[in-house]
């Protein structure tokens, strides 16, 4: 392995993966990429944060998102170009984002990194999961006034999302362990127990 290395971590909706991402930036002294991403992209582009949002790890074909690019073209706004503001393009941006961060040592979550960074010599890539049960336990405290069947529709409803986004921009299947080196479930580790394993995996991939 490259002395350099990046992390990324997909997650499963209320399975942990920021906080892990985030233990790991702490642990290993490197920077660490979520929704920072977008901001990025943001200034890289001279788009602002908010299209990029709309747009956050979700797949761009919707009849909607169609209808809303088709008639800000018609009208002329956003560089009179058809295709400017199209999901392909905001991703395309958001990849260029990925690849230049990844020239340090850092934690990526989400946004399909580890398919961009496929040919990275330093790649690791993990994917958490855990049972929804566990995932609504752990998405309680932050969303007191929501229903354990509001969590569980959120939680469908995002995973979902975030399927439909990797499938579409990678051509492959989001929860397929093929495409990661780890998939840990984090209700039998903890965030703790999944962030040892991964750094006892990065440690054997760096002999």
């Amino acid at each position: 392995m490259s002395n350099k290395f990046v992390i990324t971590i997909n997650r499963q909706y209320g399975s942990g993966g920021r906080k892990l991402g985030k233990l790991l930036s702490e642990k290993l002294g490197v920077k660490f990429y979520d929704r920072e991403l977008i901001a990025l992209a943001s200034k890289e582009s001279g788009y602002v944060e908010s299209i990029f949002e709309n747009v956050d790890e979700r797949p761009s074909k919707s009849l909607l998102y169609s209808m809303v690019m088709n008639s800000y073209a018609t009208k002329g706004w956003f560089y009179q170009q058809d295709d400017a503001l199209s999901g392909e393009r905001l991703f395309s941006i958001q990849a260029d984002v990925i690849r230049n961060v990844a020239e340090e040592s850092c934690i990526i979550v989400g946004r399909c990194a580890n398919y961009i960074l496929r040919e990275h010599p330093g790649l690791i890539t993990v994917f958490t999961h855990a049972p929804i049960e566990a995932r609504i336990a752990n998405l309680r405290n932050d969303n007191p006034g929501l229903s354990d069947k509001e969590l569980e529709n959120n939680i469908r409803r995002l995973d979902k999302q975030r399927k439909n986004y990797y499938s579409y921009y990678t051509g492959n299947d989001w929860t397929d362990v093929d495409n990661y080196h780890l998939s840990i479930n984090t209700a039998a580790t903890g965030i703790e127990g999944a962030a040892k394993l991964i750094l006892e995996l990065k440690n054997l991939m760096g002999e």
